[in-house]
């Protein structure tokens, strides 16, 4: 295949087709019309695509929207999949992966655009898997496709896995930590070298199986290293030390670092959760164990309970009791609910008959859609803390971090503040009324309101 067909050194750029406007196909268009590439991005929400048209992001994302509008003259976005994909030089699938019953990943809308490409592509392309998929999908992608293929052009497949976080992910596409590149032909490869030309990333070339699998290593490792503080974090409360100051003396260790070390109530969202399971199922069906990634699952699902276990201390059952929490969604900086312990701990408190009252500041909307009723939703920290016999942390928040804690003594009926995330040092409350228990440390004025 002539190269010219592709890309040339005069100044053109290429035609890039991305399915799937989520947080990974949106934030890859985008990034790649900034740097002067013209991008269809595809989606079957015609809602969606009209939104995206006139230059809003229909996710909430930290960058994007600002990004979106600078890029708009080298975007288009559209529900016409044929005539996105008949003439594009490049395809990033960018749809999901959503986690099945039993663990694995579901890969339907994969293959439902790999036959739409297989029907429609009128030129030689590569299509590239941006989706998180288990070692081996590319084969299998690359055989539908030539099994399905209409017309006689030549498509390559390529694996380049996306190693974004919700929250920064504008800036770990722009300024990503590697670009990994699977493929099994050197013409593949070449293509994306050129696509990422203007990225200051260094460039990784593997085989595609490869690829697939640092995904998933790179994923479930920081999982495991979560997991492994959390644990940590819990037996420092049994024995009396400090989390805080057991991972500050950690990180100096530079085999160990200070990411992924700060101890709370479990790993949520669209990767760490999904990959871990997909992983581990994956393991399972080829008769592996990976013990280490089994544990890392169990013991994110048992954290996310910390809280209300820490609240039985001070209440026998939470009939009629107020309730306030802040943040919802699983992390600061995402409107994202997936795999939030929001989701598992306002159930629990609500079947024992509380009264809950929520605030974060752009996860609300989603979650009415889980809780449109018997939740009261607030505009502000105070309003919610207002009369409240407990207080539950569980999003880091910068509002909540900067939050005025005099004001839960003030506020709040019993001011007992469980705190998820460790937003606070323990000295700030030395000389409070208010209770404050959080994760691996000591508990300050754990005796004030203990109700047995």
């Amino acid at each position: 295949v002539n190269k010219l067909l592709i890309y040339t050194k005069d100044g053109k750029k290429m035609k890039i087709a991305v399915p799937g406007t989520g947080y990974v196909g949106l934030v890859t268009g985008v990034c790649l019309a900034s740097k002067g590439h013209k991008v269809t991005c595809v989606d079957v929400d015609e809602n969606k695509v009209k939104k995206m048209q006139r230059g809003e992001s229909p996710i909430y994302e930290p960058g994007l929207p600002e990004l979106m509008k600078e890029s708009m003259e080298n975007l288009i976005f559209t529900t016409d999949y044929k005539s996105a994909y008949q003439d594009a030089d490049v395809i990033f699938i960018g749809v999901g992966t959503p986690e099945k019953y039993d663990g694995s990943a579901n890969l339907t809308y994969v293959f439902q655009v790999a036959k739409q490409i297989a029907q429609t592509a009128e030129k030689h392309c590569v299509v590239v898997l941006k989706s998180t998929v288990p070692i081996g999908t590319n084969d299998k992608i690359e055989s539908y496709i030539h099994n399905k293929q209409v017309n006689d052009v030549k498509i390559y497949v390529a694996s380049n896995p996306e190693f974004l976080s919700q929250g920064t992910a504008v800036h770990d596409t722009l300024h990503a930590s590697r670009i990994v590149i699977g493929v099994t032909e050197e013409y593949p490869a070449d293509v994306l070298k050129q696509v990422y030309e203007n990225f200051d990333a260094p460039k990784l070339v593997v085989e595609r199986r490869s690829a697939e699998m640092i995904k998933y290593a790179s994923n479930d490792f920081l999982a495991l290293k979560i997991s492994y503080i959390n644990e940590i974090a819990n037996l420092c409360e049994t024995v009396g030390a400090d989390i805080e100051e057991v991972t500050a003396g950690m990180g100096f260790d530079e085999r160990i670092g200070h990411r992924f070390l700060k101890s709370g109530i479990g790993y949520g969202g669209s990767c760490f959760p999904k990959d871990t399971k997909a992983l581990n199922w994956f393991a399972n069906f080829n008769d592996n164990e990976l013990r280490t990634i089994k544990a890392a699952i169990e013991v994110n699902e048992n954290q996310k309970f910390k809280l209300v276990k820490k609240a039985k201390k001070y209440y026998n059952d939470f009939l009629f009791l107020n309730v306030a929490i802040l943040g919802c969604t699983f992390k600061p900086g995402t409107d994202d609910l997936r795999e939030a312990p929001s989701l598992v701990n306002i159930p629990i408190l609500m079947e024992d008959g509380a009264y809950i009252r929520v605030w974060d500041p752009v996860g609300q909307e989603n979650f009415k859609k889980c809780f449109p009723e018997k939740i009261q939703y607030c505009s502000c920290i105070e309003d919610a803390i207002a009369g409240a016999d407990l207080c539950l942390i569980l999003t880091e928040w910068g509002e909540v971090k900067e939050f005025d804690i005099k004001k839960y003594e003030e506020l709040m009926k019993h001011p007992i503040v469980l705190d998820g995330r460790n937003c606070y040092n323990l000295s700030d409350f030395a000389n409070t009324r208010i209770t404050y228990d959080s994760i691996g440390r000591r508990t300050v004025n754990p005796d004030l309101y203990i109700e047995k």
